[in-house]
């Protein structure tokens, strides 16, 4: 009886020039995913940037109906503590209205609070994520990096919320606190005329800004005036010039008098009425400048 023989299966295997080609392949499929990937991100930390600023303009006419329709001053008076803490900031007024109010009162009542490293609540500092945009990456988990005192990607409207009322004797020559001239309802071009609220870098590598939204010494001086402020306007000239947004730039080169931040095609804007929009590269003297001042008489047009 006959037997068949069958050849021996040779075991396959790739050969260095298949398996550069495959390495290749996927180097390739990687290069053409990871900008998608990263606009996918980025349209996120946009959007969630967008409701931060719809949160702040929220607590700003919270504040308003709970103070016969004020805006939040730049700099209010000091608050009751011990040792009295001798000014309330205007990000640091709206913490109550942000659902913030323990940090606001931990102030309140001990005179300490959410900045320094030695501060906060209950011996920790507090970092309101409120306040931080996701794709600003300048800062160190919402701490200056020249301070460790906690920051903030956006910046009030000084020509909006800001009016010196002369220096207060009690808290020495350079104190000035600041309220607004207008009211939510006598904004005169309108709420959806009038910028609120817009972006900064929390950190200015080059200038070694950090713009610190609890530290009571932010308006010292010339009112608004300050590298620790977080406010945009004072020192931007006037209408029809203000100095026009910095699109795309990085933490690296981005000025503090200018607005800024760490998306790449928009810096988002919160207009008065609480809505909120990016301003492009497009964006031109005096559009601009008729968008942050609020009584030239002019409407907005982008």
């Amino acid at each position: 009886m006959s037997t068949v023989t069958r050849p021996k299966s040779r075991r396959l295997a790739f050969t260095l020039i298949e398996l550069l080609v495959v390495i290749a392949i996927i180097a390739i499929l990687i290069g053409l995913l990871l900008p998608a990937v990263q606009k996918i991100r980025e349209a996120a930390n946009r959007m969630k940037c967008s409701n931060n600023l719809k949160q702040i303009g929220l607590a700003i006419h919270n504040y308003a109906s709970a103070n016969e329709d004020k805006l939040p001053p730049a700099m209010d008076a000091g608050l009751s503590g011990n040792p009295p803490y001798v000014s309330s900031p205007f990000f640091f007024t709206l913490l109550p209205y942000i659902e913030q109010d323990n940090v606001f009162r931990a102030v309140a009542s001990g005179g300490n609070g959410s900045w320094g490293t030695g501060g906060g609540v209950n011996g920790q500092t507090v970092v309101i994520k409120t306040y931080l945009c996701p794709s600003d990456s300048s800062h160190n988990a919402g701490l200056g990096p020249n301070t460790g005192w906690t920051v903030t990607s956006y910046s009030r409207n000084s020509v909006l919320f800001d009016q010196a009322n002369g220096p207060v004797t009690a808290w020495g020559p350079n104190w000035y606190p600041t309220v607004s001239r207008f009211t939510v309802a006598n904004i005169p071009d309108g709420t959806s005329n009038t910028i609120g609220v817009l972006e900064r870098y929390a950190y200015l590598s080059n200038y070694g800004w950090s713009s610190l939204w609890t530290h009571h010494g932010q308006e010292k001086n010339i009112w608004g005036y300050s590298q620790w402020a977080p406010v945009y306007g004072v020192w931007a000239g006037s209408s029809p010039n203000m100095l026009l947004p910095q699109i795309g730039y990085k933490n690296n080169a981005a000025h503090p008098y200018y607005p800024n931040g760490a998306h790449t095609s928009t810096v988002q804007v919160l207009l008065m009425d609480g809505s909120v929009r990016g301003v492009g590269g497009n964006i031109q003297n005096p559009a601009w400048s008729y968008a942050v001042t609020p009584d030239d008489g002019q409407n907005l047009v982008w």
